[in-house]
């Protein structure tokens, strides 16, 4: 039995059932868990979620940027962008099945001595803060999925939110913010405060601007495995007093696609497959 964490696969399919052949996946026997995007800008993320779904309890998934993406298309909060490749998805006969099963994925998720989350954490946080915080994030969007969706997208300001007010919106703008850091997190400044908007490499980054991960509160024993900067690249670098992996090796630009295994460290890496990485770096 193998537990194998992957990173952003973002409807590459091909490159996934490719990688899931290198590692020698076994459902039933293997654990896969992924560290969100799934889906978007990639050809298939339709055959990337069935696929997922299909696994029952052999594979999971933290949620990024881009699922929630597909659920707020969903719910007519944000409408197609250029680079979407989501319409299968919402037009499928299952859309409704598998937009579900996302929808229940938790923010982060703790595999023994490694912490799961798609993009990071907030340098204020603590882990175990943190750790509330994702799963008040992932109870609101279960408990009201439309309210919750607006709340993170109106705060972003490129969402087409209903007008709302009162209890309930101050009840979801808390867990709507810390699920924008969980899943959009790159940067900080020199107080550790996010700055979103950034995607470039480290050494691009503003002035007074820094990785998340050297401001992060990372006890001694845990390594965080995250994803979503593909400019970042794969790395493993100490952070706190514990460590971080990125994931993230930039499979839908044409990069790679990385699994590392729990067990014992050990990476597999698979080249985009031909057709899958649609977009120039």
């Amino acid at each position: 039995m193998a537990t194998w964490v992957v990173g952003d696969v973002q409807g590459c399919f091909s490159t996934w059932l490719r990688l899931a052949a290198r590692i020698g996946y076994r459902r039933g026997r293997d654990r896969i868990w992924f560290v969100g995007d799934l889906v978007n800008r990639g050809p298939d993320s339709l055959g990337m979620l069935r696929w997922v779904v299909e696994q029952g309890d052999s594979a999971n998934s933290v949620l990024g940027n881009h699922d929630l993406h597909l659920l707020a298309q969903r719910e007519g909060i944000l409408g197609t962008r250029r680079r979407d490749t989501l319409a299968p998805v919402l037009g499928a006969a299952d859309s409704r099945r598998l937009c579900e099963w996302v929808a229940r994925r938790p923010f982060t998720a703790r595999v023994g001595p490694f912490l799961l989350v798609h993009a990071g954490l907030h340098p204020a946080w603590a882990v175990p803060e943190a750790e509330r915080r994702a799963a008040a994030a992932a109870e609101a969007l279960r408990g009201d999925r439309r309210g919750f969706l607006e709340a993170l997208y109106a705060a972003r300001g490129d969402g087409r939110p209903r007008p709302r007010s009162g209890r309930r919106t101050r009840r979801l703008a808390a867990p709507a913010r810390d699920a924008s850091v969980l899943t959009r997190i790159r940067a900080v400044n020199r107080e550790g405060a996010p700055r979103f908007g950034f995607n470039g490499s480290p050494d691009t980054m503003p002035p007074r601007r820094r990785p998340w991960f050297e401001k992060a509160r990372i006890p001694a024993g845990l390594t965080v495995l995250f994803g979503h900067w593909a400019a970042l690249g794969l790395i493993s670098a100490r952070a706190g007093d514990g460590r971080v992996i990125g994931l993230d090796s930039g499979c839908v630009w044409g990069g790679f696609l990385t699994a590392v295994r729990l067990e014992d460290g050990a990476f597999a890496i698979e080249p985009t497959a031909p057709g899958d990485g649609r977009w120039p770096t």
